[in-house]
This record gives structure tokens, sequence and C-alpha cells, in this order.
């Protein structure tokens, strides 16, 4: 009996989603998660899941970060994309980034069995256009690379660098001291290679969705 983690923020979409897989896989298990921090909890509890069914809008991340550092934490769990935007572009970045699967939200339910039956069988699949598009460029392959070297705690820390908290207000949030966040934000500059928070969230912006739409953060003095 396969195990299936469906990671999504909208109450609606996770329903429709557990009715399709339920059509498709009747013996499956399935499991939700609507926030990344609620989603690495799953993972760490469901360590023997089949398959991650993972948004890319999902709060507590940008775009392909979640993505990168899932497959660094839990390298044997396969993650297939589900998301709405459908650019060829958007696919094909999710693709170099270790998903072994895209299936945009628009697909019907014909289509959505296809693509778990291939999956799960140890196959790749996403629509053709996705493997037609070009590859995601060096720098994101390498602000990916250094993402990856981040503990859990550190890159919750940068994802709310991203969102403009200040360390009180990240120490807040986490149940830390103010010290513990500036330790952890040193340690996210030297893996990431930044000198300041500014590098450091532009760098991690190079997997947004849309990279040219972040905002740096107001900077602090470390």
């Amino acid at each position: 009996m396969p195990t299936l983690l469906i990671a999504d923020d909208h109450p609606l979409f996770r329903e429709a989603l557990r009715g399709a897989v339920a059509r498709v896989l009747p013996d499956a298990a399935l499991r939700e998660a609507d926030s990344v921090d609620a989603l690495y909890a799953l993972v760490e509890a469901e360590s023997d899941a089949d398959l991650l069914l993972l948004d890319l809008n999902m709060p507590g991340a940008q775009g392909f970060s979640a993505l990168v550092h899932l497959r660094a934490l839990h390298p044997q769990l396969p993650i297939v994309v589900v998301s709405a935007r459908e650019e060829p572009a958007t696919m094909r970045r999710a693709l170099d980034h270790g998903a072994v699967g895209f299936i945009p939200k628009s697909a019907d339910a014909a289509t959505l069995g296809a693509a778990l039956t291939t999956v799960l069988d140890g196959d790749r699949w996403a629509p053709a256009a996705a493997f037609a598009a070009p590859a995601a460029n060096a720098d994101e392959h390498e602000a990916a690379q250094r993402l990856r070297d981040l503990t859990p705690q550190q890159f919750r820390v940068l994802q709310m660098l991203g969102a403009g908290l200040l360390n009180k207000q990240i120490g807040y949030e986490l149940g830390v001291s103010e010290a513990t966040v500036k330790a952890h934000v040193t340690a996210i500059l030297r893996k990431l290679g930044a000198n300041n928070r500014t590098q450091a969230v532009l760098i991690a912006g190079r997997l947004a969705l849309d990279p040219s739409a972040i905002v740096p953060p107001p900077e602090e003095v470390e």
C-alpha cells in the first residue's frame, strides 16, 4: 500500500487532489500538510513515504527553495510538483532541481493517473513542453547547491529574512534568543557565500518563481 504526501495550502485543492488520487490508487494512504513547517514534520514522521505531491506556493518558502531543501534532507523521497504555474520554463526548472515529475493543476483525472503510475514505477513524468524548455541557468544551480548545505533551522531563518523580518522578530517566531538568530544568520552568510543579509536573500531569490520580484530585506548589524 503506497503512502502519498500532499502538500498544498488550499484546503479545496487538497480535497480535490485527495479524491483524484483515491480514484487512481484506492489503497493509497494519504497524508497532508498545509505549510512548509508542517511538511517538514510530516516527512520526518512518514520517512518511508512513496511520493510527495508538492505545491510551489507553500507558505514558508519561495519558489523552488522547499523542493531543493527537501531533496537535500530526504534524497530517498520522490517529489512531484503540482502547480498552477504551467509555463514550460517553470516545469523544466522543477525537474532540474530534482523533481521526478510536474503535474499541472489543470490536468484531468486520466492525466493525473498516468503521471502517478509513471513516477511510482520509477520514471519521470511531465508535459512534453517541459523537456523542450531551456535548462535552469548556472547561477540558479549554484544557488541551489549552496542552499542544500543549510540546516532546517537555518533554512527557516533564511525564509524569514526574505520576508523582511528582523532578528528580534525571527527570534520571537522561532522561540529562540536574538543571539541565536544572529548565529544562524552568520552561518547562513558563510554557507551561501554572502557578505550581508541582502546578498543572502538575493542568492536564495534565484530560486523564486519570479526572481526579479525579490525585495531585499532591511540590514542589521550582526
